[in-house]
């Protein structure tokens, strides 16, 4: 009786022991992804850094050829400014869902914002010929290209955050240390959304 109570103390014991390896195999896993989601934005925010300082240059060339278009030069100028205060609140908490609508409504703004200056440029050839122009123009695209490669990588980091905290039975380790959900940066352009009309008219 005594030896079977002791091995039943043992079988007790290794139990309790792999719950709680498993419980803390889920925690760090948990950790381990919040902290990957955390520092692909933190990639997204390099390169958005970097796009947020070649835009002023980009107007200052611009304005000497487009005394015309102020309005697109100030869209361009207040859509910067919000897209730094975008990136600024969603680097306070990556993830927050809040924070990353916010940041790709304010991206999509200055995305259109932009496109209406590439296409007014293209109206004025001596623009469009300038050498300071045409290396802003392509130091842009280049980083847009890594913005959305940052983005991609960031957005699938956050999947895999999200898909790894709730399933059974990880979702109740999340549950009880309250890791949040992440949201994703989806970077919103009706422009870029509505379907092409065609006219025979």
């Amino acid at each position: 009786m005594f030896t079977a109570l002791i091995l039943l103390l043992v079988v007790l014991l290794v139990a309790a022991g792999v719950v709680l390896l498993w419980g803390i195999a889920v925690y760090n896993g948990l950790i381990t992804g919040r902290n990957a989601y955390k520092n692909a934005f933190a990639q997204i925010d390099v390169q958005l850094q970097r796009r947020y300082d070649l835009i002023p240059n980009l107007v200052e060339t611009a304005k000497g050829y487009l005394q015309h278009e102020r309005q697109t030069l100030e869209a361009v100028i207040a859509a910067r400014g919000a897209a730094v205060s975008g990136l600024s609140a969603a680097k306070l908490n990556p993830g927050d869902a809040a924070a990353m609508q916010q940041l790709g409504a304010a991206e999509g703004q200055l995305g259109g914002a932009l496109a209406r200056l590439m296409m007014v440029a293209e109206a004025y050839p001596d623009l469009k010929a300038n050498q300071t122009m045409m290396q802003l123009s392509e130091q842009l695209t280049s980083t847009e290209n890594k913005v959305a490669f940052a983005r991609q990588a960031y957005n699938d980091s956050v999947m895999a955050y999200n898909n790894r905290r709730e399933v059974f039975p990880s979702s109740l380790i999340a549950g009880a240390f309250d890791f949040a959900a992440a949201a994703l940066l989806e970077i919103t352009q009706p422009e870029r959304r509505e379907a092409v009309k065609v006219s025979f008219s």
